[in-house]
């Protein structure tokens, strides 16, 4: 488990937040360190491993992704790696690593590197400490690899479908805190495709994120400098976006009362002759109607028929009581009409229910751009 922790955690801190996005810079004595105890996951160089996951966050989604997820389960899981498709991995950038001293001195000693750390480490400590070669060979080399492995690819799998999208819903990286057990931290990947520059991928305290401590404690050490964080500002944009998104769907499928261009425009001696024959009364200058009402009031059938043909404004807006906000929604959803020349201010509160004052709505900048640009 502790050679497990080591290798996992120097593919999650190394691998991928120093070397595949930049997210913190490391002494020599520390890439070193990353590189060699990375060769011991067995997962490829670093540059051959940063190449792919680049060209992940650059094409995320798309048949240019390596990983894919739109392709299924099994697919960004692992079976990228037993089918080859046509042609070459997508372009990226990797002159930075091709100019890493680390980088390229890994990449040129990578199977003898990777068989030393892989193999013969956890097999010989073992043997030499507890006389258990063969017990070191199959658990801290060959489980422990077949573990690590699977692990790291649930971030390009269980990443992708498991969990929400919290920050952004274009793409299919989810948050879950199971995935970030399994992964070493790295199950915030909505998060992470978002922000992919923040040496963090977890923000909150209760979030599990071993690797973003690790990369503290280095910093600590003096071993890493200059991690970047991505501005909570813009952090919390996101994530107003995505739940304004959300509160909308629910806002969707809500009724609503018509708007006073919708309604007819009716005179006040039209409003006392109709209101002999059914229940209406005058508040905020919408006419409605509560004939199907007058027995549900909680004040009584009677005070209701005593304001029928009449003006209930003051009364309805504390005069007599201070309705609560399920009875402004419910008025509101019984108007029939507006009352000539009646109506308030339009900035008058009154005017609009509580259940609409936050009303999520959306602005199309095309459309004023074509108003704008109609010739006169």
């Amino acid at each position: 488990m502790v050679y497990y922790a080591f290798t996992g955690l120097a593919i999650t801190a190394g691998y991928h937040r120093l070397w595949s996005h930049r997210s913190f810079n490391a002494t020599k004595p520390l890439q070193y360190y990353l590189a060699i105890l990375g060769a011991g996951g067995f997962m490829g160089s670093i540059k051959w491993w940063s190449q792919g996951h680049r060209a992940h966050h650059r094409y995320t989604d798309t048949d240019l992704d390596p990983y894919n997820a739109r392709r299924g389960l099994f697919w960004s899981h692992m079976g990228w790696m037993m089918v080859k498709l046509p042609g070459k991995l997508a372009f990226v950038d990797m002159s930075d690593l091709t100019r890493n001293e680390v980088v390229m001195w890994q990449h040129r000693n990578f199977i003898p590197l990777a068989m030393f750390m892989a193999f013969a480490v956890p097999t010989i400590v073992p043997w030499l400490l507890w006389d258990d070669p063969l017990g070191g060979f199959t658990y801290a080399g060959l489980i422990r690899l077949c573990l690590l492995h699977h692990a790291t690819f649930c971030v390009n799998s269980l990443a992708h479908y498991l969990g929400e999208a919290s920050y952004d819903e274009k793409h299919t990286p989810r948050d879950h805190y199971f995935t970030a057990l399994l992964t070493g931290g790295e199950g915030n990947h909505n998060f992470h495709h978002q922000f992919p520059m923040d040496y963090r991928n977890a923000i909150r305290w209760y979030q599990y994120d071993p690797t973003k401590i690790l990369i503290r404690l280095f910093e600590l050490l003096g071993l890493a400098s200059h991690l970047k964080v991505f501005p909570d500002n813009e952090i919390r944009k996101g994530q107003l976006t995505v739940e304004l998104k959300r509160l909308r769907k629910i806002q969707e499928a809500v009724n609503w009362p018509p708007e006073s261009e919708d309604l007819p425009v009716i005179s006040w001696a039209s409003f006392v002759e109709q209101s002999s024959t059914r229940s209406l009364v005058l508040i905020a200058g919408f006419i409605h109607d509560v004939t199907d009402f007058l027995d549900d009031h909680p004040g009584g059938r009677k005070l209701l028929l005593s304001y029928t043909g009449k003006d209930a404004t003051a009364a309805f807006f504390g005069g007599v009581y201070d309705h609560s906000n399920a009875a402004h929604n419910l008025l509101a959803m019984k108007r029939v009409g507006v009352l000539l020349g009646g109506q308030p201010n339009g900035l008058d509160e009154r005017r609009v229910p509580p259940s609409q004052r936050l009303r999520i709505v959306t602005f199309d900048g095309r459309e004023e751009f074509e108003h704008n640009e109609k010739p006169e």
